[in-house]
């Protein structure tokens, strides 16, 4: 069965709008199928921005963006500079684009085709994913060990990931990596982690 961590998604085409609200502030995303989350944003990506964003700042990685709403809800705000937004689904990028457009926010936003990091050449302040679980644990411990060189010193990693999905086995591993790994908050087996690269 095909799933959303696919560059070509063959399933046929169904658009639909959805809508989503953080701190009173309306955002509409274009979705549709062949990506992550099609009908409402994940109760993982809610729990993620509603810890986060008032503490992000600077310059910002969406790795794994699929239709834009981590990106685009955090480019929103007044302490974001820029956001790069990248996925391996050009079914997603394309939807990630036009939803940058409709919650104007174009001119923050920038969209990457990247398997990973292959294709980052910048540094950012903040990176934050909700790593495509079904991609495997090699690609998405990978991703972990690329954010760490792509941060600006004393930037930070945000993840979240179910109990169930590996979060005590990432935990570990993100300690390992970076020296340090706190979890921020739990809901519903779900961590949101924060790591900063301080060596």
């Amino acid at each position: 069965m095909e799933h959303y961590y696919t560059t070509d998604p063959s399933v046929k085409s169904e658009e639909r709008i959805i809508k989503y609200i953080l701190n009173g502030k309306e955002f509409f995303f274009v979705s549709d199928n062949g990506v992550f989350s099609k009908n409402h944003v994940d109760i993982a990506t809610d729990f993620l921005l509603k810890t986060i964003h008032k503490e992000v700042i600077g310059k910002i990685l969406d790795v794994g963006c699929g239709y834009g709403v981590i990106g685009i809800v955090l480019a929103s705000s007044s302490s974001v500079i820029d956001v790069t937004m990248l996925d391996v689904n050009h079914r997603a990028l394309e939807l990630a684009k036009r939803n940058a457009v409709k919650n104007k926010v174009s001119e923050k936003v920038k969209i990457l085709e990247s398997n990973g990091f292959e294709n980052v050449k910048e540094n950012f302040d903040i990176i934050v994913t909700n790593p495509p679980i079904r991609a495997g644990k090699e690609i998405i411990y990978n991703m972990y060990k690329k954010s760490k060189e792509h941060l600006n010193e004393n930037g930070s990693l945000y993840v979240v990931i179910n109990k169930k999905h590996g979060a005590p086995s990432t935990i570990k591993f993100l300690n390992n990596v970076f020296g340090n790994c706190e979890v921020l908050d739990k809901k519903a087996g779900f961590n949101v982690i924060k790591c900063i690269k301080n060596n």
